[in-house]
């Protein structure tokens, strides 16, 4: 990083998980755009890297394989403060990423309603964990299965009733409180 790089500056990445469907990569874009700093997807830049989606790495060398890439992308990340980073929302299950992003810089869950989650969701297809013959039975399960990792995290905003835009300033406000 140089000087004239807005990344430089900042010593900390800003770090958006949670469950599929709360807004990572919409609310991620926005705040790196507000902060000036890179946005990285975890998700794309593993299919990236992978030059296949998710559902097809999935597909070809199961969750497990899918989950190394994601150990491994979080910890070089972490070595590459200045970002605003959207994990996919199995990323920070693991308790080595989970502790591994903590420690690069804040870390923030969205979460919504299952409810909603089931609507924003709705016909979605390029979510390997959703297939099945009961999508909104299968985000319960998953959010159940979830809720402690989830819930170990320190900074939550709940996206269900707020407009991107009002998501995306609740972040930066942490952000501002507790970047330092």
């Amino acid at each position: 990083m140089n000087a004239s790089d807005p990344a430089s500056s900042v010593a900390r990445n800003l770090v958006l998980t949670g469950f599929m469907g709360t807004g990572k990569t919409t609310i991620g874009r926005l705040v790196a755009a507000r902060l000036g700093l890179p946005f990285v997807d975890m998700d794309a830049e593993i299919e990236r890297r992978a030059g296949q989606p998710v559902r097809a790495i999935f597909a070809a060398q199961g969750e497990t394989a899918f989950r190394q890439m994601e150990r491994a992308l979080c910890r070089e990340l972490a070595d590459r403060p200045g970002r605003v980073i959207a994990t996919g929302g199995g990323a920070l299950l693991d308790p080595a990423s989970r502790a591994t992003m903590i420690a690069s810089g804040l870390v923030i869950c969205l979460t919504a309603a299952p409810e909603a989650l089931v609507a924003r969701l709705a016909g979605v297809d390029d979510r390997p964990l959703l297939q099945g013959d009961d999508p909104a039975e299968r985000i319960r399960a998953l959010i159940a299965s979830r809720s402690a990792a989830y819930a170990a995290l320190p900074y939550h905003v709940d996206t269900t009733h707020l407009a991107p835009e009002r998501v995306a300033e609740a972040v930066l406000d942490l952000w501002h409180t507790h970047s330092t």
